[in-house]
């Protein structure tokens, strides 16, 4: 199922808090990717369908430096197809002792059109990789070679990636505050909702930004909230 346009503008406005409220009133508790952070937060949102790679524990006669010349190497394989417009999910185990990937191939999938990268592990070349204009998220950056731990063994298969179940398709959202992960078939609806609450919550901060207690407001219990929020939103064109 391919995302609307509808709802891929829609989710580049709103909060991965947001999106996490969304899912939980379904009853996903997981779709947040933990311990992942933006190399440049100053980027708009993230948004893509998920294309996704993953590592095991390298087993070293299998995973010497001569793999890469192997023009079939599930990395670099992933990196020449990952689809434009979708975002790369690397699976690498939490662990960010070795790089899932550089600068150099993060610039080949921001040429390439791709939406974003997101790994559990760690990126080498981070500085470099914070100046493109390519969304790229991680735990903490590392310089040794992906080699040293990680063997890329699989493209695009469910995976895990910071305790979030990833299956290709899937809606990827990254904001200044971490990255979720939406079942594709929920994202039109979610994507519809998650405008709403953004709404409302804006609503609400503005008036508790002039001192109106949250009693009532928020959750909008007390009926003169849908009043001030319909007007509110009439002024506001929202």
């Amino acid at each position: 199922m391919s995302l609307s346009e509808d709802a891929r503008e829609a989710l580049r406005h709103v909060s991965t808090a947001t999106l996490c409220t969304a899912l939980f009133k379904r009853g996903l508790r997981h779709q947040f990717i933990q311990d992942v952070r933006p190399l440049n937060p100053n980027l708009p949102n993230m948004v893509g369908e998920a294309f996704t790679l993953r590592y095991i524990p390298a087993r070293e006669d299998l995973n010497p430096l001569s793999v890469f010349q192997d023009r079939g190497h599930p990395q670099r394989k992933a990196v020449e197809t990952c689809p434009p417009g979708a975002v790369m999910v690397i699976d690498s185990r939490k662990d960010a002792r070795a790089a899932s990937a550089g600068g150099i191939l993060v610039s080949r999938l921001m040429m390439r059109g791709v939406a974003g990268v997101v790994t559990d592990g760690g990126f080498r070349d981070s500085p470099e990789i914070a100046a493109l204009s390519i969304p790229a998220y991680h735990q903490r950056p590392s310089s040794p070679t992906n080699l040293t731990l990680h063997q890329a063994v699989d493209i695009n298969v469910p995976i895990g990636c910071g305790d979030a179940p990833v299956w290709p398709g899937d809606i990827v959202v990254g904001d200044r505050e971490g990255v979720v992960v939406i079942p594709a078939a929920l994202a039109d609806e979610v994507a519809r909702e998650a405008t709403e609450m953004t709404a409302f919550e804006d609503f609400v901060t503005e008036k508790v930004l002039e001192g109106r207690s949250i009693l009532g407001l928020y959750p909008p219990t007390d009926p003169q909230t849908g009043v001030d929020f319909a007007a509110w939103r009439a002024a506001k064109r929202r």
